[in-house]
Parts: C-alpha cells; sequence; structure tokens
C-alpha cells in the first residue's frame, strides 16, 4: 500500500473524531444552556472555552490512540471498534469532566450524560460512513494492495476467494506460491507464479506488499526462511493460523511457573460461572425480546406454512446440543412432509422445498422459532450449529477435535455461519470456525456475530438454502 494512501485515511479517522466529540459536547452545551448563551454563559464561559476544547482535543487524541482506534486493518469489525469507541468516549467524558472543572466551565450531570452518548454516537456514525466511502473508493483503484498467497492447496484457494469476494478491502492478489504444482498452473484466474524458495523473486517483480501464507501443518522454520528471504523487501507478511489454529483457538497466554514461562494452548471462557451467567442472561434477554417483538410475524408465517402446503406449520427434528445430549428443535416447515424420507441433507435448489418453504430458508425465518429452544435453555443465541445425531456421529469419527464444539450450547447462528459456511460447505473448515468460537467466546463476540448475522441476511451472497 502507498503511505500516502494510509496517511489520507487516518487523516479521514482524526478529522471525524474531531468532529464527532466536538459536536457532541458543544451540542450538549447548546441544547442544555441555550437559554444563557446569550447571557450569562457567554460571558463566564466564552473565556475558558478554547482552553477547554484545547485540552478535550488533546485527551481524547491520547485516548483514542491507547485504545488502537488508529491501528490501520483492512478489515476490521465495526462492531469491535465501536465497542472500542465507546471505551474511549467514556474515559474521554470523565477526563473532560475534570478538565472543566479545573478550566471553570459549568458542567451539570445532565450535560455530561449529553455529551458522553452523543460523542460516542456521532463518533460511531462518522467513522462508518467514512469506512463506506474507503470501501468505495478502494473499488475503484484506491489503496489497492499486491498480494502473494503462499500454498496454492484447498486453504490457499478459500483465502483467495475470499478475497475475491470482498473487493473493498482492497486487495489485489497476483498468484500463489507453491512447491506441489508445476509453476503456470491456473487456479481460476491466478497463477502459480513459482516455488517458495522464488519468494523474493516473485515479491520484487511483481512488487507485491503483503504476503499471505496459507500452507497446511507448515513448520516454524519455514515460516522463518520465507520472512528471512524478504527481509530486505518492503513487505507484510501474515500467515493463516490452519492446523495450528485447530488445537489453540485462542491467543496464547504466557504463565510462570518458579521462573520458568509457561505458555497455555488451551482455555474455555464459558468455564467460568461468571461468564456462563453473563451468556444465559444475554440469551433470555434476546430471546423474550424476540419473541414478543416478533410475535406478529411468527403467527403470521405459522398460517402461511399451514396454508402454503399439506402439514404442519411447524417441524421438530433431534438434534445434539451441549455435552452432546439430544434436544428437539424447532423450526418452520419449509419442505414437503415427506422430506426426511427421501434424503436428510439439504442442497441447492433442494426439489423438497415448498413455494414458501424456498423464501423462508432465503431469509432464515424458518429459523426464529428456535427462540423458544433458547428461552427454554436448549440453544442459544450464538453458537455451533446443531446438527442431527446421524451426522454427528459420521463427524466425529472424521474430523479431529469435532466433539469439542459441543462443549457450549448449539446456537441460532454463529461464528461460521456468519462467515459464509452454511448450507453444503466444507464440515472441517465449519469446525474450524466453531472451535474459535468456543475457546474465544466473549459478550462482545456475541453481539458481533449477532449484528453480522442481521447484515448477512440481506448479503446477495448469502448461501442460506
Amino acid at each position: 500500500m502507498r503511505p500516502s494512501s494510509r496517511y489520507w485515511i487516518i487523516a479521514g479517522l482524526l478529522v471525524c473524531d474531531v468532529l464527532g466529540v466536538n459536536l457532541g459536547f458543544a451540542g450538549s452545551y447548546a441544547l442544555l444552556y441555550r437559554r444563557e448563551i446569550a447571557t450569562t454563559w457567554q460571558v463566564s464561559v466564552l473565556n475558558q472555552a478554547p482552553l477547554f476544547v484545547l485540552l478535550l482535543n488533546l485527551a481524547c487524541g491520547g485516548i483514542f490512540i491507547s485504545n488502537r482506534l488508529y491501528t490501520f486493518k483492512r478489515g476490521a469489525s465495526r462492531v469491535d471498534e465501536a465497542y472500542r469507541i465507546f471505551v474511549a468516549i467514556t474515559i474521554a467524558t470523565l477526563v473532560g469532566t475534570v478538565i472543566a472543572s479545573l478550566t471553570g466551565v459549568p458542567f451539570t450531570a445532565t450535560n455530561l450524560v449529553a455529551a458522553w452518548l452523543g460523542s460516542a454516537a456521532l463518533v460511531v456514525l462518522l467513522r462508518n460512513i467514512h469506512r463506506s466511502v474507503v470501501h468505495l473508493l478502494r473499488k475503484r483503484g484506491f489503496d489497492r494492495v499486491r498480494t502473494l498467497i503462499v500454498g496454492s492447496g484447498p486453504t490457499g484457494q478459500m483465502i483467495a476467494h475470499n478475497i475475491f469476494a470482498a473487493p473493498h478491502l482492497g486487495y489485489d492478489v497476483e498468484g500463489f506460491l507453491s512447491d506441489t504444482e508445476p509453476i503456470g498452473t491456473m487456479h481460476d484466474t491466478l497463477p502459480v507464479l513459482g516455488r517458495l524458495r522464488d519468494i523474493r523473486r516473485v515479491v520484487r517483480a511483481c512488487q507485491i506488499s503483503e504476503v499471505l501464507v496459507c500452507l497446511r501443518g507448515i513448520e516454524s522454520h519455514v515460516v522463518l526462511e520465507l520472512v528471512a528471504a524478504c527481509e530486505a523487501e518492503p513487505v507484510a507478511i501474515k500467515v493463516y493460523p490452519d492446523t495450528f489454529q485447530i488445537i489453540t483457538n485462542n491467543e496464547l497466554s504466557i504463565g510462570d511457573l518458579g521462573g520458568l514461562p509457561l505458555m497455555s494452548i488451551k482455555s474455555s471462557p464459558l468455564d467460568l460461572r461468571w461468564n456462563r451467567f453473563l451468556k444465559r442472561a444475554l440469551d433470555l434477554t434476546g430471546s423474550l425480546f424476540g419473541l414478543i417483538f416478533l410475535s406478529p410475524m411468527l403467527l403470521l408465517l405459522a398460517l402461511l406454512v399451514k396454508l402454503d402446503s399439506r402439514g404442519p406449520a411447524f417441524f421438530v427434528q433431534e438434534r445434539v446440543g451441549v455435552n452432546g445430549q439430544p434436544f428437539p428443535m424447532i423450526k418452520f416447515r419449509s419442505m414437503r412432509i415427506d422430506a426426511e424420507e427421501i434424503s436428510r441433507w439439504t442442497t441447492p435448489d433442494d426439489p423438497r422445498k415448498t413455494r414458501l418453504g424456498a423464501f423462508i430458508r432465503r431469509w432464515s425465518l424458518d429459523e426464529l422459532p428456535q427462540l423458544i429452544n433458547v428461552f427454554l435453555g436448549d440453544m442459544s443465541l450464538v453458537g455451533p450449529r446443531p446438527e442431527q445425531p446421524v451426522f454427528v456421529e459420521q463427524f466425529r469419527q472424521k474430523i479431529p477435535h469435532y466433539m469439542r464444539r459441543h462443549k457450549e450450547k448449539a446456537g441460532m447462528t454463529g461464528w461460521a455461519q456468519v462467515n459464509g459456511l452454511r448450507g453444503d460447505t466444507s464440515i472441517e473448515e465449519r469446525v474450524r470456525y466453531d472451535l474459535y468460537y468456543v475457546e474465544n467466546w466473549s459478550v462482545l463476540f456475541d453481539i458481533k456475530i449477532i449484528a453480522r448475522q442481521i447484515v448477512t441476511l440481506f448479503h446477495k451472497n448469502n448461501n442460506a438454502y
């Protein structure tokens, strides 16, 4: 990436933050002190206001930097960023009250809350507008980065496919490096450009800015050799944590045993009782709100399903949940009543679907009755999607660590689903994402997945069928 592109993007973020914070604080004063602006407020505050604004902006700048809000990431989550903004604005508001008291600017409790919420909302809004503009410009050629993928196997091709599906991220894949395929082999429109030992030559010839290492079971010394070969080149190297991620599925943590460093490679946040309580509270709140708010739609859909084809409105099927225990999962019926006699696995353009069934499956409306399962405690809003017992038995024999995904409750949606792994897709990849979720759970992670699921429903490439 050209340095100028990055500078312009970060400069735009600075402008958004300055506008958001200052408009939030100024707006709270304009609303709450509008009667005094023409008289007392002007006389008592006008002289101190410039110093207050200067100190507040300097403090916000430091707080935003410490919360990594200017760290450049092409695929950063909007939900994660909004959370960090909220934390930063909360700290900045508390600091602002101190600055206000020192400079003599009047601050009331109502004023404080209005400035806090207003600033947070404006900064999130402006940053999202900024991001949308950057995404649009990237599609038109701005801030593009030439990328090389090391490994032309299934993992490398999956990464290339994901990059092609996300042009707003600004990656231009030039090709692959592979030790297993002849140079010139084509995968879609991408060629194999050389062997792994040719990385320096290819990086120079193609002016590569970023290298993505996507080899299954790659040994550490190979990665180090690739890094050493590119040491003199202005290129970033990133490793897709494939096999190692299956084992760890979480950030490594360093412990100590009498001066001997120990590396933790396995943890499960939901082993803690407090975390289980928080997740259950989120499930109860979300499912109860959903059942109440969506009740007119649920009643209408039940009636339409009943009128559309012969059979019951609901379809109840045994699925495997937490600790391998079966439970009855509820869905709106979207297929003929004899569907399970024909096949147990859904495919694109499945002939067993009813007329209404195709529509409700496309928009995942058939899953809404599972809010009842969540409320009863059989399922969670977010978690690994439950499978039928017959498939669980097959997968546990073929896929290592498969049953670890059953450590937690099954979910209405999950980390795999919001990343496009739905329907007739790779079970191995789904397990990878499910295990990552189990080992990295947090309330924020659940909220992010729910938000992404809502967005995914309206995505043109949604593969729910």
